[in-house]
């Protein structure tokens, strides 16, 4: 329909309320909504259909690595969405967004680079992971 936006992402499994603190890495597969506070990264699968929200109050210190990302909170790490990032007029991002699809509302703000990665490109961190393993050959050899 004209001038509704379609959402595909409802259901929320996870929960990261207001006054919760989470220090480590935070993995999760369906919907998760971040109200308080991860330090350290947030990722779901990339094949799966995982969806992240974070609410103006929310806050990520560490990397982001979901295929579906609203977000706006904060994070201060590289965001990596390989189907779409929806930056609302709160949102701010510290790092890098990586991203199939992008929507940005007046206000978003993004202290880093843009990244366009096509679906069905190997992703830019799989690629500096392989980069990585083959110095680390080439240096032992």
């Amino acid at each position: 329909m004209l001038g509704r936006k379609q959402r595909r992402h409802t259901v929320v499994d996870t929960l990261v309320g207001a006054n919760t603190r989470i220090s480590g890495d935070l993995h999760f597969s369906g919907g998760c909504h971040v109200d308080g506070t991860v330090n350290g990264s947030v990722t779901a699968d990339p094949d799966s259909k995982s969806a992240l929200s974070i609410s103006e109050e929310g806050n990520i210190d560490g990397g982001v690595t979901v295929p579906y990302v609203v977000l706006n909170g904060i994070v201060r790490g590289d965001v990596f969405a390989n189907q779409r990032v929806e930056l609302g007029p709160t949102a701010r991002v510290i790092g890098n967004v990586y991203y199939n699809l992008i929507e940005m509302a007046i206000g978003a703000e993004i202290n880093g680079k843009l990244v366009h990665q096509p679906e069905g490109q190997v992703p830019l961190l799989e690629q500096t992971a392989k980069l990585d393993e083959s110095a680390a050959a080439a240096a032992e050899s």
